[in-house]
């Protein structure tokens, strides 16, 4: 289902110059903020998990999410050219399966290792707090993946679309409303973080980690079969 042709392709268009500025500065500005509150109060386990938690899982992974998710197949679809692409012996499924392999580990590179180094930085990885919130954004890095990925290719407004959900649901509603802590990705991820990080360390999802995984395949899964069976809908110049 790979192809690497489509791949080399779709990083091509991600890491172009506009995005990839966005998709260093999130991180970037998560490391300045994390060697600022260490030089101001020391190695501290709750002020690590409320940044790393509350800022870098509830922002910063679904801001890049969007980013990398919704830039991996909307332009294309936008300006036409996925006309081009389409016209080519690959089959539509593959397409969208490449382009979901591209936008997680897009996402996964600038989220997940920034918050491992921010983690250290921190609290040089006290009760595994970095490694537990590293491996908690490389969770949530497939579901929002797949997520933004559909929202490109059923919306021409994708990317403002993504931002209200990254910036309203996943950074306030999610985080604050106890019933829509659920349908969170952030506390699926965050259920990860705490099993990782064991029961003494100051992470708390609302979530059961079964539940969480269970969910998170469910959104993969499902979004990417959306997304290709939306893909198959896209008719080419002459098709009857």
């Amino acid at each position: 289902m790979y192809h690497p042709t489509v791949a080399r392709l779709t990083y091509r268009a991600l890491l172009g110059r506009r995005r990839a500025l966005i998709l260093c500065a999130l991180p970037a500005l998560l490391l300045v903020v994390a060697a600022a509150v260490r030089a101001m109060n020391g190695a501290d386990d709750a002020v690590t998990s409320q940044l790393l938690g509350g800022f870098a899982l509830a922002t910063l992974v679904p801001l890049i999410g969007v980013i990398a998710g919704t830039g991996a197949i909307g332009p294309e679809i936008d300006d036409g050219s996925v006309v081009y692409l389409l016209s080519k012996p690959v089959s539509r499924p593959s397409v969208i399966v490449t382009k979901l392999i591209v936008a997680t580990g897009t996402t996964a590179v600038f989220s997940a290792v920034p918050v491992l180094v921010a983690g250290f930085i921190l609290n040089g990885n006290s009760q595994q707090l970095a490694v537990a919130y590293a491996l908690a954004a490389a969770a949530a890095s497939i579901a929002y993946s797949a997520l933004f990925l559909l929202l490109g290719t059923v919306s021409r407004h994708a990317v403002v679309i993504g931002l209200v959900y990254a910036l309203i649901w996943e950074a306030l509603i999610g985080s604050l409303v106890p019933g829509a802590k659920t349908l969170s990705v952030q506390q699926w991820a965050l259920a990860l973080a705490e099993k990782v990080a064991g029961s003494g360390a100051d992470v708390n999802s609302a979530v059961a980690l079964p539940t969480a995984l269970v969910l998170i395949v469910v959104v993969t899964v499902g979004g990417t079969l959306f997304a290709g069976q939306k893909l198959r809908t896209l008719t080419l110049a002459g098709e009857e």
